[in-house]
């Protein structure tokens, strides 16, 4: 049995938020603001090597206090190697949830390019969003290198395949401060 009836202003049913403002579905339309991809996938691909020096630094770091300290403890702190590995992991996770669902929505090196991911309803992104983006971004270039960028350049809001399963969209940051209003 449904309810069909008034409740709280909308019916039952209706994705509203608890402010009174409907969702848009689709808050970017490539033909209708075009300025808001222009060039985007060659910053895309800038910004990755950008992130990439980033996520490195930290990991290199690591691996070098390790062989010091192993070098200073006469070989017992060698055994710290194994760390490097999990690390090297979980590293780019929280760093892309943190970047990507922050204030900014965007990356060290998203910033640096002036892009930013909204999902495909304008909203900025959240930690999990972003752990998510950094996951299956990682095994869609794993499993379909060097086509990972075909997917990018065949829709007008050049997605890449990540971002069409997350429903993200990555858009030039000024242009969406400018038309849009959209902070970060």
């Amino acid at each position: 049995m449904s309810d069909t009836g008034p409740r709280n202003g909308s019916q039952q049913g209706d994705t509203w938020r608890s402010n009174g403002t409907p969702p848009r579905a689709h808050a970017f339309d490539p033909y209708a603001q075009p300025d808001l991809f222009r060039g985007v996938l060659a910053r895309r691909s800038v910004a990755f090597l950008v992130d990439v020096v980033v996520i490195s630094i930290p990991i290199i770091l690591a691996w070098v206090f390790i062989a010091v300290f192993g070098v200073m403890t006469l070989g017992l702190g060698w055994g710290l190697f194994w760390l490097i590995s999990p690390a090297s992991i979980i590293w780019p996770i929280v760093y892309y949830g943190m970047s990507l669902g922050g204030p900014h929505s965007a990356t060290w090196g998203m910033r640096m390019m002036d892009l930013q991911m909204r999902t495909f309803s304008g909203q900025p992104g959240y930690f999990v969003l972003g752990a998510a983006h950094a996951v299956l971004f990682w095994a869609s270039v794993s499993l379909l290198t060097p086509l990972v960028l075909v997917v990018g350049l065949l829709n007008g809001r050049r997605q890449l395949l990540h971002d069409l399963v997350l429903g993200t969209v990555v858009v030039n940051a000024s242009v969406a401060r400018a038309k849009l209003g959209y902070a970060g």
